[in-house]
């Protein structure tokens, strides 16, 4: 599993640094160059871990790239074929990575954290590629489905015809309802995950059920109901791998 979270790491690291300072190249750079040296900090220093982490920073480059052509050129389609391929190769190799050791275990063996404790390097590493992965990668993810399914016109993203300009607390909502989510699910209160659906859906409901402007209601919705679903899916797709 050492492979899945440096891969996990390295394209979060990349989206939060696009989030923070949207410039061209950089942020993958930084994304890809953090995931090798993580992985070497990490004791993945075998031939075939090299090579695993050198695929992995290409893997990263390779992401940046396709989400800066998805937006604006109706190419959302490219970057989740990427992503979504790069995931399912890295759990069918996963057997053949070396367990992560190095920096990462002395840490760990120091007894840190008490909710750390017992806590393999494997599963923290994988853990930290998880959490990381639901702050701006999540919403990447979703404005990346709701134009490649047509819910919003790829030409018109950030534009003010943008329903995510008109509802733009959701890109603080989202990370924190997928850390939420998550967090529950790791706890075992998975079901109590229904609070967050409803209560997004009280607080979206009058908005929703106004009686102007129908039209840009019903897109509203649209996007809402695709958005949230997709970022729901996240983390719930993440528990899969953390699952013992």
């Amino acid at each position: 599993m050492s492979w899945i979270g440096v891969l996990l790491i390295g394209i979060a690291v990349a989206d939060l640094g696009h989030s923070v300072r949207p410039v061209r190249i950089l942020p993958e750079c930084v994304g890809a160059g953090v995931a090798v040296l993580v992985g070497l900090g990490c004791g993945l220093t075998a031939p075939r871990d090299v090579l695993a982490l050198v695929v992995i920073a290409g893997v990263v480059l390779a992401w940046g790239f396709t989400v800066r052509q998805a937006f604006g050129r109706n190419r959302a389609g490219a970057p989740l074929l990427l992503i979504g391929s790069a995931l399912v190769v890295a759990v069918l190799v996963a057997p053949a990575a070396s367990p992560a050791g190095g920096l990462l275990e002395d840490w760990l063996a120091r007894d840190p954290l008490p909710v750390l404790a017992g806590l393999s390097a494997d599963r923290a590493l994988l853990l930290l590629g998880v959490f990381l992965v639901q702050l701006s990668t999540g919403n990447v993810l979703v404005r990346l489905v709701l134009a490649a399914t047509g819910t919003v016109n790829p030409l018109k993203l950030g534009g003010e015809e943008d329903p995510g300009v008109q509802l733009k607390g959701g890109r603080l909502l989202g990370p924190m309802e997928r850390i939420f989510i998550l967090g529950l699910g790791l706890a075992g209160h998975l079901t109590a995950a229904s609070i967050v659906i409803a209560a997004k859906g009280l607080l979206r409901f009058p908005e929703l059920q106004s009686k102007h402007d129908q039209a840009r209601i019903h897109r509203l919705t649209e996007y809402f109901l695709v958005g949230s679903f997709v970022s729901w899916l996240l983390p719930l797709s993440m528990l899969v791998l953390l699952a013992p």
